[in-house]
């Protein structure tokens, strides 16, 4: 959805970030990881889901605003604003490498590798921002060297869970809009 109704994005950018943080509130996993805690679930397939239909800047936002407000309520608001920027990067890295270059935003292989360059990206942000608490909290190297370990594993399960959901919903939801929106239409 690349030109049209600004309206219809911020609508749609609006209805993703809702649907983002239903899924980090319901659909997740907890995992305890020393006196800090990870989650698996299904948040990351709606702000890969984000960046691919709305864009960098759009579905950016969503991604950033839904799981920030989760953030907020859920018992993890002293990581709001850094929720907010890294998984705001995700979707604007999976919307940049999506909708940019030759605007062959409907070829499998360019979603794909939106998807998996949006998810690979968070990961790496995640885990710095993890590890560097961590060590400002002044644990020893040994238990960071264990949390970090715990915390890979279950970001790398987020990522594939996100990316191998995210790529089919996304051309099934792409049709639907490009249908009951004419401004979708022909649009990365």
């Amino acid at each position: 959805m690349r030109s049209g109704n600004r309206t219809v994005r911020l609508a749609l950018a609006g209805l993703m970030a809702a649907l983002v943080f239903l899924a980090t509130m319901f659909f997740k996993v907890q995992i305890p990881v020393g006196g800090d805690k990870t989650m698996i679930g299904f948040a990351n397939v709606f702000c890969i889901l984000s960046g691919l239909l709305l864009g960098p800047v759009y579905g950016g936002l969503a991604a950033g605003i839904g799981s920030g407000l989760f953030d907020l309520v859920g018992g993890w608001a002293s990581s709001a604003p850094v929720t907010l920027v890294t998984k705001f990067a995700m979707a604007w890295i999976c919307g940049l490498i999506a909708w940019g270059g030759d605007k062959t935003g409907k070829k499998l292989s360019r979603v794909v590798a939106a998807a998996v360059i949006g998810s690979l990206s968070y990961c790496v942000l995640y885990l710095s921002y993890s590890a560097l608490k961590e060590i400002m909290l002044g644990s020893a190297a040994q238990s960071v060297q264990i949390i970090m370990l715990t915390k890979l594993g279950a970001t790398l399960t987020n990522a594939l869970i996100a990316d191998v959901i995210a790529v089919p919903l996304y051309f099934a939801v792409k049709k639907a809009l490009e249908r009951s929106l004419p401004e979708a239409r022909g649009n990365g």
